[in-house]
């Protein structure tokens, strides 16, 4: 039995009574784990407290495997998607591997739940048409649609992810090198680089900032732009350009990895500069890349469609 400022926590026979008030205090606990010491993003913890807040309001405070199932059974019946109630487990798993490390509980059951398989599908990316469509709508003579566009242009020269280029500072760049120091998962560091047009975009928008912010990126309130707000502005540019697919912040990094490959950049090369940890998460662009060649082929070769 472990005491945590009056609130007890104990586990018996594969049951786990978290006895948390209202406060949620182990939940608020594990969130501040993942902020300051794991380095997540704020999008990223919003979603693991979503999950897990709805995972108490259906177990209530008596938790054990079989009721866990119960809560599986539930989301399958309510046709969330495999990938949704994937996620819901990895943030299950890891609250209660944070939970177990901090000796809150002694059994850990949530080790014995798998996550459901998510169908393989290919990343989401712009052809070379669409993002040029894209990257050239936002009105240059406009400061906002300068920053606009400089958006655009550093998610899709860089690869960042959307936490990654709302956290950025002008102090993480160098200008002359054309380089960005860039904080990701977990506050693991990385540079990544852009070309002359994003150097150009980025001077004629700091030329018209007078800034007391130090991030990059900031609003008409010259606040820093957050997570949101980038994502509605690349979701609502596209849609004003005319693309008839859904394109957010990470449909750009996906359409970074991919052209880099098509171009004939290396596995590694391209998987380091988007800060994968490993391979195998950036080999679901080679298919992307195989995918194009066999439409080359199946259309450019003269026996392709016959037996």
């Amino acid at each position: 039995m472990v005491s945590l400022k009056g609130k007890v926590v104990f586990s018996l026979k594969n049951v786990i009574y978290l006895i948390i008030g209202d406060d949620m205090d182990f939940i608020y606990k594990f969130l501040d784990y993942l902020k300051y010491e794991r380095g997540f993003s704020d999008y990223t913890i919003k979603s693991y407290d979503t999950d897990l807040r709805e995972f108490y309001a259906f177990t209530g405070d008596n938790v054990n495997i079989e009721i866990v199932r119960d809560y599986l059974r539930k989301l399958y019946e309510e046709r969330y998607s495999a990938r949704t109630i994937s996620r819901k487990v990895s943030s299950l798993k890891s609250y209660f591997k944070y939970l177990e490390s901090e000796g809150i509980i002694k059994d850990n059951f949530m080790r014995l739940i798998s996550n459901p398989k998510i169908p393989k599908t290919l990343p989401n990316y712009l052809n070379y048409d669409d993002l040029e469509k894209l990257l050239n709508f936002p009105d240059l003579e406009n400061k906002y649609g300068l920053r606009d566009a400089l958006i655009l242009e550093l998610l899709y020269s860089t690869g960042v992810r959307v936490s990654e280029l709302a956290n950025t500072k002008i102090s993480d760049m160098n200008f002359k090198e054309r380089w960005i120091l860039v904080f990701g998962k977990g506050s693991k560091e990385r540079y990544v680089y852009y070309g002359s047009r994003c150097a150009n975009l980025l001077k004629r928008y700091l030329s018209l900032d007078h800034r007391e912010s130090p991030y990059l990126l900031i609003g008409k309130k010259s606040d820093k732009l957050n997570e949101r707000e980038i994502r509605a502005i690349v979701t609502n540019t596209a849609k004003k350009a005319g693309l008839a697919v859904h394109v957010s912040p990470h449909t750009l990094r996906h359409t970074y990895a991919t052209h880099m490959l098509n171009e004939g950049a290396d596995l590694k090369s391209v998987g380091d500069l988007l800060g994968h940890e490993s391979l195998s998460t950036t080999q679901i662009y080679t298919h992307v890349s195989n995918e194009r060649l066999r439409q080359v082929y199946l259309k450019a070769h003269p026996r392709a469609y016959k037996n």
